[in-house]
């Protein structure tokens, strides 16, 4: 079973199947309920999670208690973020969002992983990259855009990550149980703010949700959005 779940992680294609065995003797597989916490920010990072199934959130908390930074993570994602990089906790809490599934192995363990496979930390430096200029992106985005862009920005990110062919032509259903909390810690703003936007989009016919699902109804009406 590890083994199948380490083929479908990017990581690690291109591993023959005698070095997934050897990497999947590493590994301890563990679970969490809806909202359970998978790591806390400030925990010491002495694991990295190779999420094999259901779908977790990561994100930061400013000492007023508000949250940013929010990302999603799906099965074949890795989470621990750039503790990666050396760092000696992590930077990020990370929750599930539906009972999850993932493969834990030890920090040390992963660095012996990295160091017996370049291919491995080439793909570790791939994901970090990303990840940052995604931050970047977004902070660009917070800094220079209306409420209503940088919301129907992040339901398209969400919807080009987690999408699937909604009911109506055309339409994409994000399959993720987001709150109007998510939206705002995504867009860089307050949960009311988020609210009203979503409002305005869904009597604009742009999108549509419900207690636990949202849709994207019309794309190109959404990226013109302001």
């Amino acid at each position: 079973m590890q083994r199948r779940i380490l083929e479908q992680i990017g990581l690690f294609h291109g591993l023959s199947g005698t070095e997934l065995a050897s990497i999947g003797a590493r590994l301890q597989s563990l679970s969490w309920s809806a909202g359970e916490a998978v790591f806390t920010a400030g925990d010491p990072a002495e694991h990295v999670y190779l999420l094999a199934a259901g779908q977790a959130k990561a994100f930061r908390t400013t000492p007023t208690g508000q949250r940013t930074s929010l990302d999603f993570f799906g099965p074949g994602d890795v989470l621990g973020g750039l503790t990666w990089a050396g760092r000696s906790g992590y930077t990020e809490t990370a929750v599930a969002l539906v009972t999850t599934c993932a493969l834990r192995i030890d920090a040390g363990a992963f660095r012996e992983v990295m160091l017996a496979h370049p291919s491995v930390a080439l793909g570790v430096l791939d994901v970090v990259s990303d990840r940052l200029a995604r931050a970047r992106s977004t902070e660009q985005l917070q800094a220079s855009n209306t409420v209503t862009e940088r919301v129907a920005a992040g339901l398209l990110r969400l919807a080009d990550t987690f999408g699937v062919p909604g009911d109506e032509p055309g339409a994409t259903l994000i399959q993720l149980p987001l709150t109007r909390a998510d939206l705002a810690a995504m867009a860089g703003t307050s949960a009311e703010s988020v609210s009203r936007t979503m409002s305005r989009l869904r009597r604009a016919g742009l999108i549509d949700s419900g207690r636990r699902w949202t849709a994207v109804l019309d794309r190109t009406g959404l990226l013109a959005a302001k």
